[in-house]
């Protein structure tokens, strides 16, 4: 299916690896010319060779505005034009007691799993309003409309997420640039990777045995029993920036097999 989106720019933050490297060479597949971030892009850089596309990597801190400030500056000079963004950059922040946690544990998360999103917004936006036509995607969780005791720094920062991303929905659409969210749950990513890791270490269990029992007791609406694919969610990622998905606008795409246990959010 052609996505109709050949030639456009997109900058895509968390780009190094799982969800935002699939998208990366999901959309050069569809033509598109890439600006791909993360803090180091090292490996990233080598990794754009092998994309095949008009692209490039760009570090940037998505919690220091004067640094996604310049991420834009650096895709408008090389390209001449912003047309989608896709945010995924993101922590899973400090777990435990939700009273135990610090301020700074709050903060840490906050920072970085939504204030980012402000920064990649006014950044971007005045670009795309130009235009007349944007397309802005940003990476929530299950956790945002189902939250898990333990969690609460990433629960709390992933819901502000989906609510300030809906915000912007009313208004951005005026001038072609449609908001949304994705919402993947327990996919295949160095994070999900650190989880089962120490899972398995407390359990004194196998990797494999982590995550079965991980789904079994964690997630039991989750009922294809395995973990997503960075691609599965990519795809999603791929219709809601193309003009295929140009009538979808504040949306929360759950990419999670189940996993929320609710017809609503």
């Amino acid at each position: 299916m052609d996505l109709g989106i050949k030639d456009r720019v997109a900058i895509i933050t968390g780009a190094s690896l799982g969800m935002g490297f699939a998208t990366a060479k999901l959309l050069a597949d569809e033509g598109v010319k890439l600006v791909l971030s993360d803090i180091k892009v090292a490996e990233l850089e080598e990794e754009v060779v092998r994309l095949g596309a008009q692209a490039f990597a760009f570090p940037a801190d998505v919690t220091d505005q004067s640094a996604v400030d310049a991420l834009a500056k650096v895709a408008i000079e090389r390209f001449g034009r912003i047309d989608i963004v896709v945010h995924t950059a993101g922590v899973t922040g400090a777990k435990g007691d939700p009273l135990a946690m610090t301020d700074q544990d709050y903060l840490d998360a906050w920072r970085t799993d939504f204030l980012s999103a402000v920064h990649v917004a006014r950044a971007t936006f005045p670009h795309m309003k130009k235009n007349g036509w944007g397309r802005f995607v940003c990476i929530t969780s299950e956790n945002a409309v189902q939250p898990y005791w333990e969690e609460a720094t990433y629960n709390a920062a992933k819901a502000s997420l989906a609510a300030f991303v809906k915000n912007l929905s009313y208004k951005s659409a005026e001038d072609g640039i449609l908001c949304n969210t994705v919402a993947p749950a327990f996919i295949e990513t160095p994070m999900t990777d650190e989880m089962m890791k120490k899972r398995a270490k407390e359990m004194g269990v196998s990797f494999d045995e982590a995550i079965r029992t991980f789904l079994e007791e964690e997630r039991p609406g989750l009922t294809l029993k395995r973990r997503g694919k960075a691609e599965e969610v990519a795809a999603v990622i791929a219709l809601l920036v193309s003009e295929r998905g140009s009538f979808v606008n504040g949306a929360n795409y759950r990419v999670d097999a189940g996993s929320v246990i609710s017809i609503q959010n």
